[in-house]
């Protein structure tokens, strides 16, 4: 069993705070100008084998917080000082992320206003079962109702558009 739980350095401790959000729960926000492309916090947890990590995902709906590391791990990032978990997904992200040496950081996507929450696009695959039991609640005007890879958006826009002139014939 291997932690990343790694004491977080006191320079990305200034760029957020927690507060509740109007898309779900609780969320991150900028306690300052974030600039473009500044590395915001790392996601933290325990790195399991994604089989492990599928049945705990299973066991802990509707919260979960497995985050894919690479074709063979997951970080479980349900723990209390993983504050990154509680960044919510956008159709419409002002972060990202990137792994690195085994480590999950979220960055800035593009300059983020102060009081501004922190969000990124979850990426889950289209292909999914359950894809349809992810509705987004992000508000953004480019909402496409469900938590969806960008680049499978098309895929999605046109499984609805079928299933809406089935339903309405």
């Amino acid at each position: 069993m291997q932690y990343h739980n790694s004491p977080l350095p006191a320079q990305f401790k200034k760029f957020w705070y927690k507060k509740k959000s109007k898309v779900h729960g609780s969320g991150l926000f900028a306690s300052k100008p974030i600039p473009k492309g500044t590395t915001i916090i790392e996601y933290t947890g325990e790195k399991v084998k994604k089989k492990i990590g599928y049945k705990r995902a299973d066991k802990h709906l509707p919260k979960v917080w497995i985050f894919e590391l690479s074709h063979h791990y997951l970080i479980d990032g349900k723990f209390p000082r993983n504050h990154a978990r509680l960044i919510n997904h956008s159709c419409e992200p002002n972060c990202d992320i990137k792994i690195k040496k085994d480590h999950i950081w979220i960055y800035a996507k593009k300059d983020i206003n102060k009081n501004k929450e922190l969000n990124y696009n979850y990426g889950y695959d289209y292909d999914r079962d359950d894809i349809l039991d992810h509705p987004c609640k992000c508000g953004s005007p480019k909402c496409v109702g469900y938590i969806v890879e960008q680049d499978q958006w098309p895929k999605l826009k046109k499984y609805l558009t079928k299933a809406k002139k089935e339903y309405t014939v």
